[in-house]
């Protein structure tokens, strides 16, 4: 008797290019692409919460006081100025970038943006608040990560911190 051989199990998958030529070009090409759209989205994330937490993060020797939010109209809030910091003059009136952190007739400790009536809120609220630019620039990182360049576990990683950002942003104010 002759033995019958069940036929050899088929693999499901694709087989894969041999890796070399043009196929390893491209996809070398897009993990390159990927990699500086990533780099660039995280550059435009700093960049964003830098003009704010410079002020906040930089703070010695800086204009430190409090500020009561008397009136806000369209993107500004304003108030008077009560300085904390030997040297630094009361103000009338200085101007705050409106919020959902501030509500009219709220005290908040500031510091002054060298060479103008604006402030910025100190603490860790203040700080917090001007890292969400960066908080959302690592989600779409983390979008980018895992879809361009396959790399899951770093995308988790990403979009998590963005997430622990701006969770603890929301809940600091």
């Amino acid at each position: 008797m002759s033995a019958i051989k069940a036929p050899a199990p088929r693999s499901r998958r694709r087989p894969r290019p041999d890796g070399g030529g043009a196929s390893a070009a491209l996809r070398y090409a897009r993990l390159g692409a990927m990699g500086v759209v990533t780099v660039v989205i995280l550059i435009a994330g700093v960049w964003g919460s830098w003009g704010c937490a410079q002020h906040v993060m930089l703070s010695k020797g800086r204009e430190q006081g409090t500020m009561t939010v008397s009136r806000c109209a369209g993107e500004t809030c304003w108030g008077p100025y009560e300085p904390v910091s030997t040297g630094s003059p009361a103000r009338k009136r200085v101007d705050i970038e409106r919020s959902v952190a501030v509500e009219t007739g709220e005290t908040y400790t500031v510091v002054v943006k060298p060479g103008s009536s604006d402030v910025v809120r100190t603490g860790p609220a203040g700080l917090l608040h001007a890292w969400v630019p960066l908080g959302g620039a690592l989600l779409l990182a983390a979008v980018v990560v895992a879809g361009g360049l396959r790399m899951v576990r770093s995308a988790w990683v990403l979009g998590g911190a963005g997430i622990a950002l701006i969770t603890a942003a929301w809940a600091a104010l």
